[in-house]
């Protein structure tokens, strides 16, 4: 029967109809491969092998989350569970429901799992096509955007089998599938090669510090310690306590000694801090004032920043202007964000988390130097915080932090290896990220036209 063809009409047989939104018939994206196209039905099948929340005990590893980015599967601390969860066997494919099309897909390598019935388990049917092949093609960012632009709006609208199902992709057959997935993983293998070439260059940069100043471990007492024959107990002189804590007692064990003077960072420069201009007031962040946050501060030099704040907004709160060649110290944070630090490569603000460094003595010290050697002594800065849920670090530590000052020219030496040592690490990133793009690039011309 022929179908009339209309302008302003779209005609749908009833067989083809997956979905009950007008939406999902409105995107005209369609996939063009080389390929033939294959329907997800034939190649995937829910498994709905339940475990119910009060048989559940407590063996199987619990998904807590698919990581977006990554595809990287993230499984809960605690093995409890306030609802029914799915059975996944090795090799199970396994999708979130609510953020498939956002890339919540990955393959189970992990062995007999559990999952909440927000996901879905699906078994492969390996006749037709490769597992990590289907995961790249599910996870790729072309068929991605097809799928949000067919993807029900509202958080309630999940992406079941019938969604699912009713998309095809490009498929060649079983021997080229694997051979077009090993080329991507040569790929991404020579990225990860570089990443860690980075990371090994970047810690031996820490290994340099120490050497050129003479860092050893100073195990041996120095007369301040009580020598002890408990195996369990150490003993430390009243007077050699400087504030409470066994987390600082024993960092005491830790303390390296160094052939040059150890001078206090309030010997070197003046230290101040910054402050937040009320978000009440919005005309307060139409400046161009650059206001540097802790989440900037990345062992980078800064050249700009997110937010810009007004003159008004630093009469009118704690917020201070600090000259460009000043240094941050990110007192407090998410994650490894305390301990950081930066260079300020303009005159800018901050918030009341940065410590600035500024008015530095370059008699006594070079800038870049005292900058490497803050970042060489990353750790040792954290273990100066305090505080139960978040430690933070406060003005006082840090002013009263040691700096091991060596001759001008032994720091100008330290600095041009380690500036050299650095941008070696920013180009291996730079290079492994290329690849990593490039790999995704050929892998997607391939599959799709």
């Amino acid at each position: 029967m022929k179908q009339t063809t209309y302008k302003y009409l779209k005609i749908i047989s009833f067989k083809e109809v997956s979905q009950w939104y007008v939406e999902h018939y409105m995107n005209e994206s369609k996939i063009h491969s080389k390929y033939p196209l294959v329907p997800l039905r034939e190649l995937i099948a829910p498994k709905k092998n339940v475990i119910k929340k009060e048989e559940y005990d407590g063996s199987l590893p619990i998904v807590e989350k698919i990581v977006f980015k990554t595809g990287k599967v993230v499984f809960r601390d605690k093995k409890v569970t306030g609802m029914n969860l799915y059975f996944l066997q090795q090799g199970d494919l396994l999708i979130s429901n609510i953020n498939f099309h956002q890339g919540a897909t990955a393959l189970n390598t992990f062995g007999e799992i559990a999952a909440s019935t927000h996901y879905q388990p699906y078994s492969i049917n390996l006749n037709k096509v490769d597992p990590e092949f289907l995961v790249m093609v599910l996870r790729s960012s072309y068929f991605l955007s097809i799928i949000s632009g067919k993807k029900a709006q509202g958080i309630k609208n999940e992406s079941g089998y019938n969604f699912i199902g009713s998309f095809s992709i490009p498929l060649p057959n079983l021997k080229k599938q694997r051979q077009i997935v090993a080329l991507y993983k040569a790929k991404i293998k020579d990225a990860e090669d570089l990443t860690l070439k980075a990371e090994k260059t970047e810690q031996a940069i820490n290994v340099y510090l120490l050497d050129m100043l003479g860092g050893d471990e100073a195990n041996k007492d120095d007369g301040e310690t009580c020598s002890s024959n408990y195996k369990y107990v150490y003993f430390i002189r009243y007077s050699q306590l400087s504030e409470w804590g066994i987390e600082q007692i024993q960092n005491k064990q830790r303390q390296r000694t160094f052939k040059y003077p150890i001078v206090k960072v309030k010997d070197l420069c003046q230290l101040g801090s910054g402050g937040t201009p009320s978000r009440t007031c919005s005309q307060y962040y139409s400046g161009t004032i650059p206001w540097i946050k802790t989440g900037e501060v990345i062992n980078e030099e800064i050249l700009d920043t997110e937010e810009h704040i007004t003159e008004d907004a630093i009469v009118n709160s704690s917020a201070k202007l600090y000259p460009k060649g000043s240094l941050i110290i990110a007192m407090y944070g998410q994650g490894e964000t305390r301990g950081r630090t930066a260079k300020m490569g303009i005159d800018a603000t901050t918030n009341q988390a940065c410590a600035v460094l500024h008015n530095i003595d370059n008699n006594i010290v070079s800038t870049d130097y005292l900058w490497y050697y803050l970042q060489g002594r990353y750790h040792d800065l954290r273990s100066l915080a305090c505080g139960n849920n978040q430690p933070n670090l406060n003005a006082g530590k840090i002013k009263n932090f040691d700096v091991v000052v060596p001759p001008m020219d032994v720091q100008n030496a330290i600095v041009a290896h380690i500036k050299q040592q650095k941008i070696l690490v920013k180009q291996m990133r730079h290079k492994s990220q290329a690849k990593r793009t490039e790999a995704l690039i050929e892998f997607e011309n391939e599959i799709f036209e």
